[in-house]
């Protein structure tokens, strides 16, 4: 711990910071990837459709979901931010990571994937490419819904056999440019 008027670093609370950022970026794509297959195609299925069909307009009501995720981010990073030691330094990297995964998810599968913004360069990035192509096999329903998880779809659909489909997709998606 610091004491007040000290100028080190605390080191334990930047660790701690820094890995729990990297971790709950990471377990973020679990989250989505278990709340995709288990609330949204289930139960929140009238919310999610939204997604499903041709977007009429900037918004959809699937984009809900972003916001529900966004709550506990901002929380954690207030109280993380508010307040000093260990514990808050814990919840702000949580925040943190969450946040971090929620502006990943964003860029590409509302940018790439479905095309509401431009992402520049990164449309040129052949894991991306590949990412982009796993959801169109999604919103198919080739594999009964696989893949559910965004940036680790491809073990997804790699796990069901989805192989070759997901690479005739990547070389489609690359000679329309």
């Amino acid at each position: 711990m610091q004491e007040k008027g000290s100028s080190e670093l605390p080191a334990l609370e930047i660790l701690g910071t820094v890995s729990l950022a990297l971790g709950a970026a990471v377990g973020m794509e679990f989250w989505a990837r278990w709340a995709h297959k288990a609330l949204w195609h289930s139960c929140l299925w009238s919310m999610h459709k939204s997604h499903h069909v041709p977007r009429q307009g900037p918004f959809e009501v699937n984009d809900v979901f972003a916001i529900v995720n966004a709550v506990p981010a901002i929380a954690l990073m207030s109280y993380g931010f508010s307040h000093q030691g260990l514990l808050p330094g814990l919840c702000f990297g949580t925040g943190l990571g969450i946040t971090i995964f929620g502006m990943a998810y964003m860029f590409v599968h509302d940018g790439l994937v479905h095309q509401r913004f431009s992402v520049g360069p990164l449309a040129d990035v052949p894991y991306f490419r590949k990412v982009a192509a796993a959801h169109q096999i999604h919103h198919a329903n080739l594999f009964d819904g696989v893949p559910y998880g965004l940036f680790l779809g491809l073990k997804e659909l790699e796990a069901v056999g989805g192989e070759l489909e997901l690479k005739k997709l990547v070389s489609n998606r690359h000679h329309k440019k």
